[in-house]
């Protein structure tokens, strides 16, 4: 099957699923240029799960084709959806490795939102730094001095699902380069790590922002400290 033929049906599958009533809220509320299909993400993986299954991709190569283009050519928002759950699809598990990270920082730089980027950072590039740290992290770090927004982000809360096996050095470093940044979305990532990760180690998190009182913003702060005193 073609790589054609697979972006072809998914289009295809997501037309048919449309809901055009839905659409205008949906774009609304991401602020997107480009307009929707209007089909929720329950609805898109179910339609998209055939169409996976009828057009498999046989190559390396080709996985990176399909998903780079589905997201790059994207005539409707639900397309980039449709291609991040390509890249998640259980059959391409073998193609997690650290040559898939190049894609995905593309990706995020071209998808240059929340939605897309928060997907990309925790679900599909978090998981190659976890499997293979020694590789990974070294570009992480260097996402941490990005003048991209969005690789910053990523820098900083692709750890978010690691737990226990969070590597604190790296946290600590994405956050204190990024601490004086004014940026909403670089600020919430802050919060939103360190709130993450004092489910694991409330102690420790407590005792970080606490010693960066003064660097660490509002927002950063807030956030972070959510659920501490509940854990206290």
């Amino acid at each position: 099957m073609s790589v054609d033929a697979l972006i072809a049906a998914v289009r295809a599958a997501l037309a048919g699923a449309a809901d055009p009533a839905r659409a205008p809220a949906m774009q609304a509320y991401m602020k997107s240029a480009m307009p929707y299909y209007g089909v929720a993400l329950p609805d898109l993986r179910r339609a998209c799960r055939p169409v996976f299954a009828d057009h498999p991709l046989s190559t390396a190569a080709d996985f990176d084709d399909a998903v780079r283009r589905l997201f790059t050519e994207a005539r409707h928002r639900e397309e980039r959806y449709a291609a991040l759950a390509l890249a998640r699809e259980r059959r391409y598990r073998m193609y997690q490795t650290p040559a898939r990270v190049p894609l995905y920082a593309d990706l995020v730089v071209a998808g240059a939102w929340w939605d897309t980027v928060d997907e990309l950072a925790s679900n599909l590039i978090g998981p190659i730094l976890l499997a293979h740290l020694s590789e990974v992290r070294p570009i992480v770090r260097e996402w941490i001095n990005s003048p991209d927004v969005w690789l910053r982000r990523t820098s900083i809360i692709v750890q978010l699902t690691f737990r226990d096996d969070t590597d604190l050095d790296l946290l600590t470093e994405a956050v204190d380069a990024n601490a004086g940044d004014t940026d909403f979305f670089i600020r919430k990532a802050i919060g939103w790590a360190l709130r993450q990760y004092a489910r694991t180690d409330p102690d420790w998190v407590r005792g970080f922002v606490d010693g960066r009182e003064r660097t660490l913003s509002g927002l950063s702060k807030r956030e972070a400290r959510k659920h501490l005193n509940a854990s206290a």
